[in-house]
């Protein structure tokens, strides 16, 4: 594909590329089993005489509220509405009555909740695994645009630190008691970073003002959809109408599943699940289940499709894997010095370096280190001196300022060395408030 063979990613755009996917429409059965569940709910609420508590009242209004607009968003809400009902299902959680299975009722009614909890559990863990993959190809198909040499790897890492140092944040909150509900608002702020990020990308601002040097070749009509990506009037909007409201639906199906299971369990101690209630669940579970699957596939074809995944090698960009070697001489009893400027800490020096080898076949070295130099001139050994025949290596800095890379043949009385050399100061692509982990 040639870039100027490329048009704009406009709305009008993406439509036509959605008119290839049409979305199978959803049975009918998935919003009536929703308003069923909302009606039984409410039915036991009353009939128990258990007044509604202030938990079950949240989640009423929730379930019978509007659900979030942006299509990741209530990808992130199913997640989340799954690992609530499987709390709800643990079997150390489930009322001590059913515990005891002392009917046969109730031990038809646990098996059910374990069919109900084994079905949910599959589907959780095949949202996580669709999430993941797709937050993969974005990096990835990103990353084809850049060095594909020690500078790529290095963004590489720094991207997976970043996401161990979210990590690390989720279970700081669980570790501090944090609930379900509480996890998943931090998991959707680390989302919306992600793609407030990825925007920048397109303008080259934030994190990517600096690191945007290195996208050479990156067709313009891509930076200036990602420049629009979170607009809610943006051409992602086309998405969001045709594939919205199915997702929407599901969302409301798992609500209301949530809802009946937390109200009939709360109250099973006075009133025992009737069987067509039970039947409701199940059947609402497969639909569900079933439905969010066929979705979930749906869309990860249409997304791995899109107009907007275009790699390096589909936009025709040149091969970077060899770019930007140098190549010096350096006399006996000299020196070869490189000084790079670092803007911001947490950014990376890096190098590769190695000798030609020399007309008589020997084995030569040269020294090598690095200085920091401060604003006011005052000098600070980072990596000491030593010989070597070749290298290649980095470290993340902890200042901002200027380092001096020095080659030193001044051991040398004869020799000359032929030096081929690649540095580089490594941008941050994490963003400032986020702190950089430990290599």
């Amino acid at each position: 594909m040639a870039t100027e063979g490329l048009v704009p990613i406009t709305r009008a755009y993406l439509a036509r590329y959605y008119d290839k996917y049409p979305l199978p429409p959803l049975p009918d059965a998935a919003t009536a089993l929703a308003d069923r569940l909302r009606a039984i709910s409410a039915a036991l609420a009353l009939a128990a005489a258990a007044p509604i508590t202030p938990d079950e009242e949240l989640l009423e209004k929730e379930a019978n509220g509007i659900p979030a607009h942006k299509i990741d968003e209530n990808l992130w809400k199913n997640r989340e509405q799954m690992e609530e009902i499987l709390l709800l299902l643990n079997k150390c959680r489930r009322p001590v009555r059913l515990q005891q299975r002392s009917t046969a009722e109730d031990t038809e009614t646990f098996i059910i909740l374990d069919d109900v909890e084994t079905k949910l559990k599959d589907m959780l863990k095949k949202l996580e695994q669709f999430q993941i993959k797709n937050a993969d190809n974005v990096f990835n198909t990103v990353m084809t645009y850049m060095p594909q040499d020690f500078r790529g790897t290095l963004i590489r890492q720094q991207r997976e630190r970043s996401e161990r140092n979210k990590q690390a944040e989720v279970d700081a909150l669980v570790n501090a008691g944090g609930s379900i509900r509480d996890r998943y608002a931090l998991l959707w702020k680390q989302q919306m970073d992600r793609r407030v990020q990825l925007a920048q990308l397109g303008s080259a601002t934030g994190v990517y003002k600096t690191l945007v040097r290195y996208l050479v070749g990156v067709p313009q009509v891509l930076l200036d959809f990602i420049r629009q990506i979170n607009d809610d009037n943006g051409p992602m909007e086309e998405q969001r109408e045709r594939y919205g409201p199915a997702l929407y639906t599901l969302t409301k199906l798992v609500l209301a599943i949530r809802l009946y299971l937390h109200v009939s369990l709360a109250r099973y101690g006075q009133r025992k699940i009737e069987k067509d209630d039970i039947a409701v669940l199940q059947q609402a579970v497969v639909i569900y289940t079933e439905e969010f699957e066929k979705f979930t596939e749906f869309i990860g074809e249409v997304f791995v499709n899109a107009p907007f995944f275009i790699s390096a090698e589909d936009a025709g960009a040149e091969s970077r894997n060899n770019d930007d070697y140098k190549e010096t001489i350096i006399p006996a009893g000299k020196t070869h010095e490189v000084i790079l400027s670092v803007e911001a800490v947490n950014s990376y020096i890096a190098w590769d370096f190695s000798l030609q080898q020399g007309a008589l076949n020997m084995v030569l070295d040269i020294g090598f280190h690095v200085e920091y130099i401060s604003p006011s001139g005052q000098k600070t050994l980072i990596l000491p001196y030593r010989r070597y025949e070749a290298d290649q290596g980095n470290f993340c800095t902890v200042s901002a300022g200027s380092y001096k890379l020095v080659w030193d043949n001044s051991y040398s009385s004869f020799f000359k060395k032929s030096l081929r050399y690649k540095v580089d100061a490594v941008p941050p692509v994490v963003a400032p408030s986020e702190p950089a982990a430990e290599p």
